[in-house]
Formats: structure tokens, C-alpha cells, sequence
């Protein structure tokens, strides 16, 4: 007897068949947290929340659509489907709590702005999360369509940090230089010496 695998199960199982590196991910060790920004390795924090908003964000687009690809749409947004969403977006708003906190941190010193700009993006992709959820009498295009629609303006939000922190650390490059030594001036030319005694000076005094 053939025994039909769910379709869940299925795209469950190649997601799992992605190759885990072991290396250190912005700031969290070990495969088990590499998924939080995983093409930021080695880079700062800004680098790494940047990449966390679009990629957990795409986490829980992926659960959504194998609940849609399975039940349907309106299947997908009741009861077990729900729950199941729901336990996503907690989960990760959870791993955004440490790389947002951190991109804060890094973004304060540079400058308002950019602090601003972080907490603007930070609740820019809240609402997006909840948005991923399928609107009654929306048609298939214009779901996905909306959906797709949002990296456009993670990018957007995105760009626009990159611009302030590189504007602002433009202008302050000469300040740090200020603070080097002093170059020394050059040392002045000594006096010029003395003209000798011309061999045909004045004649002697007669004896």
C-alpha cells in the first residue's frame, strides 16, 4: 500500500536538507541560530539585523504558504493553521529581540537618525509579520503580490540607514584625524657663518 506524505512534511523535509555551518552568526554561536542572519557572518550588528528582518520574515512566509499550498486560503488563516502562525511570529520575535538590540546599540553612537531609522524598520517588519497573514477576498495575486511587495520596502528602509550611517561617518573622518600629533615643523636654517678674513686684507702697520 502506497502511503501518501503530506506536502507539509515534504517542503519540511528539504528545508531540513539545507547545509548548517557551524560558525559563529552574528553574535550567535552554533547551527541551532545560524538561521537569524545567516548571510551576515562575521559582519557588525547593523549588518546582521538588516538581514534577520528579511530573513525571518521570509521564515514565517514560508509557513503560511505550505498552510495555503495544503488547505486553501481560507483553511489557512483558522484554527490549527492559526495557531501554528501565531507560534512562528512569537518565535521569531523572540530571535529579533537580540540582533535589534544590538543594531540600536551600534546606530546610537552615529548618530539620532540612524537610531531612528532602526526603530522605524524595527516596526515596519512587526506589522509586515502580521500582514503575512491571507486578507479576506484578496485573490491569489494580490496576495502574493502584496507579500513581495514588502522586501521592496525592507530594502527601501534599509537603504536609507546605510545612507545616514555612511553620510555621517563621512563627515566625521577629519574630526578623528584631529586628534593625531601634531606634525613637527621643520627645524629653522642655522645663521649664515661668518665671512672669513680675506687673505688680502689690510696691510701691516710698518715697523
Amino acid at each position: 500500500m502506497v502511503r501518501i506524505v503530506p506536502l507539509s512534511l515534504l517542503l519540511l523535509g528539504a528545508f531540513a536538507l539545507t547545509p548548517v555551518h557551524a560558525e559563529t552568526i552574528g553574535g550567535n554561536p552554533g547551527p541551532q541560530y545560524n538561521y537569524i542572519c545567516p548571510h551576515a557572518d562575521g559582519a557588525g550588528a547593523l549588518d546582521c539585523y538588516f538581514d534577520a528582518v528579511q530573513h525571518l520574515y521570509t521564515m514565517c512566509r514560508n509557513v503560511k504558504s505550505i498552510e495555503i499550498i495544503e488547505f486553501g486560503y481560507e483553511n489557512s488563516v483558522e484554527g490549527i493553521n492559526a495557531a501554528k502562525f501565531e507560534s512562528c511570529l512569537d518565535k521569531q520575535k523572540a530571535n529579533m529581540a537580540k540582533p535589534y538590540l544590538a543594531a540600536l546599540k551600534e546606530a546610537r553612537p552615529i548618530s539620532k537618525q540612524a537610531a531612528e531609522g532602526v526603530q522605524s524598520l524595527h516596526e515596519h517588519w512587526m506589522t509586515s509579520m502580521q500582514g503575512i497573514r491571507w486578507r479576506h477576498g484578496e485573490s491569489d495575486s494580490e496576495y502574493k503580490t502584496r507579500l513581495e511587495h514588502v522586501y521592496d520596502e525592507f530594502r527601501e528602509k534599509i537603504a536609507g540607514i546605510r545612507t545616514i550611517v555612511a553620510v555621517v561617518k563621512e563627515k566625521t573622518a577629519p574630526v578623528s584625524s584631529a586628534h593625531a600629533a601634531p606634525a613637527q615643523k621643520p627645524a629653522k636654517k642655522s645663521a649664515k657663518p661668518a665671512k672669513p678674513a680675506s687673505a688680502s686684507g689690510g696691510k701691516d702697520k710698518a715697523s
